[in-house]
């Protein structure tokens, strides 16, 4: 039996892909005095994400043409990537779900129309998920059709430690 990809038959979607835009990358240098752009390429080994979430959504459908992936869900990694996250899937509709991680305490969705799945990690935030804070965030959820995942226990954010910033998180959460 001839098939289309090594996969099968059934079309193969990526459920967890960060999307580190240029974005995401200024908000770690924000992060620690001294951290530039070109030092992190440099301690990471990476190639920088151009400044144009559009042209990062094209390397990413072409990463997964060479790797017969149909769609992925793109998540923005830190609240207020939201945006680059948004231009991909606006781009690139037929490939990819747009995921985004939301502090509750600054909750806007007027900024998350193109989301379709909403990331809240109570410990690296410091709120409770019974807190009246998420309240709107569920609420927006199931008026709108939205999924929300809640990320529960530790978190190890490798990149992060590779560059030497902080992960703080309160295990209470």
């Amino acid at each position: 039996m001839d098939r289309e990809s090594p996969w099968g038959p059934i079309p193969v979607a990526d459920a967890h892909v960060h999307f580190f835009s240029y974005q995401f990358f200024e908000a770690l240098t924000a992060q620690k005095p001294g951290l530039t752009q070109e030092g992190i390429r440099e301690q990471l080994g990476w190639q920088m994400p151009p400044q144009d979430p559009e042209q990062l959504a094209l390397h990413w459908t072409q990463m997964l043409d060479r790797h017969n992936v149909a769609r992925a869900a793109l998540i923005s990694s830190v609240p207020g990537d939201e945006g680059q996250v948004i231009a991909a899937v606006r781009r690139y509709p037929q490939r990819f779900f747009g995921f985004a991680m939301v502090n509750p305490r600054t909750w806007d969705p007027a900024r998350f129309e193109a989301i379709k799945t909403i990331c809240l990690f109570p410990a690296m935030h410091c709120y409770s998920i019974q807190d009246e804070v998420v309240k709107p965030v569920f609420e927006w959820a199931q008026r709108e059709q939205r999924c929300v995942f809640v990320h529960c226990g530790v978190l190890s954010v490798g990149v992060r430690e590779r560059l030497g910033l902080a992960s703080l998180f309160d295990m209470r959460f």
